[in-house]
Order: C-alpha cells, then sequence, then structure tokens
C-alpha cells in the first residue's frame, strides 16, 4: 500500500460516519495536492482533513482518532494533531478569556507541564487543581513553537487516586545576545484556523495569498562562549523583553512605512549585551519565558562571527 493510500485510508475512516466519500476519492485529493502542486505530504493531509471538515460542518476536535491512542509522557508530546492519552496532575487552573472555553490550565507529569484547554461544547466534567487524572483521548496542538493538549466531546477523564511530582522541563542558559535572525520583529501570520504560519510576500505556504494578522517574534542568537542557541519569543516575551508593544511596532512600521524598522530597534537595544534566559526547548530552539539582564557588554559582530565559526 502507498503512503498516499495510507493516509488516504486513515482520512476516510475518520468521516466515513459523516460523507458519502469513498478512500479513491480522498487519494484523489492527495495525489493532486502533492503530484500536481509539490505541496509536502502532511500538509497535503491536513488540507484534504480541513476540506472533509467544512463539508461535513465539523470542527477538528471532533474528529475519531481512529484507533487506540498511545499513553504519552508530557515530554514526548512533539506534533500537533495527534490523538493520545496522558495521566497528569492539575498544576493550575487560570482564567479562560472567551465563553468558549469551560477550563484552561496546565498540566503536569514526572517530565514537565503543558497548557491545556478543556472546550464549552465537550460538556466534560470539571478538572480540580492538584488532582490527578487519567485523560484518554485528547489532541495536541502547537502555537508559536508551545504544545498544548485539547480536552474535546470524546475525551474521557478519570480521577485518579495517586499524587504525581511534577518534573521541571525547563532549560536556563547565560551570554552575549550577538544576533537577532531574519524572521524578527513585526511580522504577518496566516489567520486560517489552527494555521499559525509566517507569511512570506503576503503567501502561505498552505493557504495561498491571504490578509495576515500581525505579531511579534525575536528569533534570537545566545552565544555562552562555548556554544551557541537559538533563542525564540513569543509576543508576551517580545514585547516585555523589548518594552515595544505589538500597537507601537504597528505605528513605527506605518510611520517609516516599513516593517523592518522594528527589528532595526530591537537589534539596536538588545545586541551585545549578556541575558540569563530560562525556558522549555522545542526543536532545536529555546522558547524564552523569563529573560535577565546581566552586567557586561561585548562586540556583538565579533561574538557573532566567531559564534559561526563553532
Amino acid at each position: 500500500m502507498t503512503d498516499l493510500r495510507t493516509h488516504a485510508d486513515e482520512i476516510h475512516e475518520q468521516f466515513s460516519d459523516k460523507l458519502d466519500v469513498t478512500v479513491d476519492d480522498v487519494e484523489e485529493r492527495l495525489e493532486t495536492l502533492v503530484e500536481e502542486y509539490k505541496v509536502p505530504v502532511d500538509e497535503a493531509r491536513r488540507s484534504v482533513t480541513s476540506t472533509y471538515l467544512d463539508e461535513a460542518g465539523m470542527e477538528r476536535d471532533e474528529l475519531s482518532s481512529g484507533g487506540g491512542n498511545e499513553h504519552v509522557q508530557i515530554s514526548s508530546v512533539d506534533a500537533p494533531e495527534e490523538w493520545v492519552d496522558l495521566t497528569a496532575k492539575v498544576v493550575e487552573l487560570w482564567d479562560a478569556d472567551s465563553d468558549a472555553v469551560a477550563q484552561v490550565g496546565l498540566l503536569g507529569d514526572e517530565t514537565g507541564t503543558i497548557k491545556f484547554t478543556k472546550w464549552s461544547k465537550s460538556d466534560l466534567p470539571a478538572l480540580e487543581e492538584g488532582a490527578v487524572y487519567d485523560l484518554r483521548n485528547v489532541v495536541t496542538d502547537e502555537y508559536q513553537g508551545r504544545f498544548s493538549v485539547k480536552l474535546n466531546r470524546t475525551t474521557v477523564i478519570e480521577e485518579v487516586d495517586e499524587d504525581i511530582e511534577v518534573g521541571d522541563d525547563d532549560v536556563t542558559v547565560e551570554g552575549a545576545l550577538v544576533d537577532i535572525q531574519k524572521g524578527s520583529g513585526l511580522i504577518k501570520r496566516c489567520p486560517e484556523e489552527d494555521c499559525t504560519r509566517v507569511l512570506q510576500n503576503g503567501r502561505c505556504n498552505e493557504h495561498g495569498e491571504v490578509e495576515g494578522e500581525f505579531d511579534l517574534r525575536i528569533k534570537a542568537v545566545l552565544d555562552d562562549g562555548e556554544e551557541v542557541h537559538e533563542v525564540l519569543f513569543n509576543r508576551e516575551a517580545t514585547e516585555e523583553f523589548t518594552d515595544i508593544t505589538l500597537e507601537e511596532a504597528k505605528e513605527m512600521a506605518m510611520d517609516a512605512l516599513d516593517t523592518t524598522v522594528v527589528a532595526d530597534k530591537m537589534r539596536k537595544e538588545t545586541l551585545g549585551r549578556y541575558y540569563r534566559v530560562s525556558g522549555p526547548t522545542f526543536r532545536r530552539y529555546l522558547l524564552a519565558d523569563d529573560v535577565e539582564e546581566l552586567d557586561g557588554a561585548v562586540d556583538a559582530e565579533a561574538m557573532l562571527i566567531k559564534a559561526r565559526s563553532i
């Protein structure tokens, strides 16, 4: 069975009771995207799934996982749109900022923590802070490099009479900030649901030309003298680190008729300074949660040349 046929079978299984569609129909859609338009297989699968979701009038969270899920630890969650089972402790509950969200907070196990969202329409029992639960059939998500899990109407929640010593998955590095990379500052992201891709010349790799939504980020390089670390700041961390809000960044770009002025200002005010940065890791990036400026200054250009030679 070809790889595309396998994907087609799995997609068909998710919609077979909702739509009058055959495996051949699904495979043909995949082939068109992959072979004619050279779309990567994972993006083609996402696009075809989205099409069928629209046709069925369903939300992505309502999809069946298509079989038994793997029981995983939090640290092993490393991809979006996967159906998994977890045993985790409710570390914190936060105030929900939308009527669509029943509960939002932080789950933890021995390997680390992860954000969770429970939708109001799921009609699930309330989770209690400090309690431990078996959570079956939850779906993973990812936004700006941070993974999370979503509890939906198919999720099964069972409280467990035990405690969990929640582990800390954060790392801390200290060093000189020697570069702010291309793609930093004021950017635009695809506005399509569940898509956060950064636009290139007004285009999303999956959805084509779209009217993007502004966002802030920094892709920085920190040199500790022995190795370099790529550090990713999301909007919240960028605003706190640079003292530039998204609205202020948009005004700066509008006044200059150029979005690059935002990243230029960030470089001017941060390069060559020493920082201590803590946060979880995502692929090759350290995700900045806490940033502290340390004493001292360096020649950023000279340090970057050295860093590139390592």
